[in-house]
């Protein structure tokens, strides 16, 4: 059959019209579902993860720069109290221990060690909560990765059947479908499915940063508290080994106590016995304080003979030595021990230092120098021994038993024997009184012993 011209051009038109107004509908189509697709609410759950272990990750940052600072401040305590302890025994294991001093440096070590307990107790608590800690970061960084592994599966899954199903394409389906539902629906499907997977593949991304910091915060947790259970474990054995010390040097400081009072409660009893008669003991007090002021001034006019004779240095350069081991019954400075002279504030001041051993003890010189004089004391009953180490400085022995071996005018070197420990003059028992003269002036002969 042929058409005319009129006829044919005129099926034409219709034809276009109708492609143009399926195409229109087509492109209102497309734009709506476009619309749909572009303005899509985002999903902010995986940027709040994020947010999250970031979060986490910097407290965790902050909890282990606190303890190593804490680890370093223990450490630093720890080897500064191992050096007391250490110097206290020392001390203990001195010819002649001062007691006071000791008992003083125990008791601010014991402070020490309560101190160090508790950062050590501390330490292990922290531990542990870091123990807690890496458990929950773990079983989160686990749930994570399950849910990550189970959305990269989905979206293979997905990705494969976009691939496999040979899908009619959008504009047959426009095309083929007498019902403008039809080609809605079938749109709506294929665009919708995009989407899905666009944003399944962004929440994969994010959740692949979450997981990223998750396992770097499990890395970080999982090294501190390895290293805080070590730092716990060396400071514990540090703190026993130091605990056992100080235990020790207590324990011997008791030891010398129990002697030292022993030995005081001896001479108090012989010094109750002289106070009973009260006049006779103050007549004795006020005769051994002008006996002490002549003895001084007898041997500051000898040394200064010696001097301009040049039989002793001008100056002594060395340093003296404990002239006999034993237990100091009295230090020296105020004193509650009433057969003391007075000096300066004090009521009862001893010159020097109380050294307590077997009678008949060597006594050697603390240094070497010129023995000013040797024998009994004109002014009382001491037999006494003094040493001029220069023209400055003095040192006494005094109470020592009546057999002397050095004579005045000799010389002698430090560590020689020149006396044996006694009682003579007024004595409460066998002791050695050692006392040092610099310049005229008592100091306490601990200042002139090494360190």
């Amino acid at each position: 059959m042929r058409f005319s011209t009129t006829e044919s051009r005129g099926w034409s038109t219709s034809r276009k019209g109708r492609f143009s107004g399926r195409a229109v509908l087509l492109l209102f189509v497309l734009a709506t579902l476009g619309g749909l697709f572009t303005s899509a609410t985002p999903h902010n759950a995986a940027a709040d993860e994020l947010d999250d272990a970031y979060a986490r990750q910097k407290a965790l940052e902050r909890l282990i720069a606190r303890q190593r600072a804490s680890i370093k401040d223990l450490t630093a305590s720890q080897a500064t109290l191992t050096r007391r302890i250490a110097g206290t025994k020392g001390d203990l294991a001195e010819v002649n221990a001062n007691l006071l001093s000791v008992k003083v440096q125990i008791v601010s070590m014991e402070v020490d060690v309560a101190r160090s307990q508790s950062a050590v107790d501390e330490l292990g608590a922290t531990a542990g909560r870091l123990d807690a800690e890496l458990v929950e970061i773990q079983a989160e960084e686990t749930r994570k990765q399950a849910d990550l592994n189970s959305a990269k599966a989905l979206l293979a899954a997905r990705i494969r059947e976009a691939y496999d199903t040979d899908r009619t394409s959008i504009l047959d389906t426009f095309l083929s479908s007498a019902d403008f539902t039809d080609v809605l629906t079938e749109a709506s499907y294929h665009l919708d499915f995009a989407e899905q997977d666009r944003a399944l593949a962004e929440q994969i991304g994010k959740d692949q940063a979450v997981l990223a910091v998750l396992h770097q915060n499990v890395v970080d947790a999982k090294q501190q508290t390895d290293e805080l259970h070590a730092a716990a474990d060396e400071a514990k054995k540090m703190l026993d080994g130091q605990m056992a010390d100080l235990a020790a040097a207590r324990k011997q400081l008791a030891i010398l106590q129990a002697r030292t009072e022993k030995l005081l409660a001896q001479q108090q009893a012989a010094y109750a016995r002289m106070a009973q008669d009260k006049a006779k003991l103050a007549r004795q007090l006020a005769a051994s304080k002008a006996a002490e002021d002549k003895l001084e001034a007898l041997i500051a006019r000898l040394v200064r003979e010696q001097l301009e004779k040049g039989g002793i240095p001008s100056e002594y350069s060395g340093t003296l030595s404990w002239p006999m081991g034993g237990t100091i019954t009295q230090e020296f400075g105020c004193t509650g021990f009433g057969l003391e002279p007075p000096l300066g504030n004090c009521a009862h001041f001893h010159r020097g230092i109380d050294i307590a051993n077997s009678s008949g003890t060597p006594i050697r010189a603390a240094g070497a120098g010129k023995v000013i004089f040797s024998g009994r004391s004109p002014y009382d009953p001491a037999y006494i021994v003094i040493i001029a180490h220069s023209s400055h400085l003095v040192t006494w022995y005094g109470h020592v038993q009546t057999r002397i071996p050095v004579h005045a005018g000799e010389f002698v070197a430090k560590g020689e024997v020149i006396a044996y420990e006694g009682c003579t003059g007024w004595c409460t028992g066998p002791h050695l009184h050692w006392a040092v003269q610099l310049d005229g002036n008592w100091l306490n002969p601990r200042l002139f012993l090494p360190r």
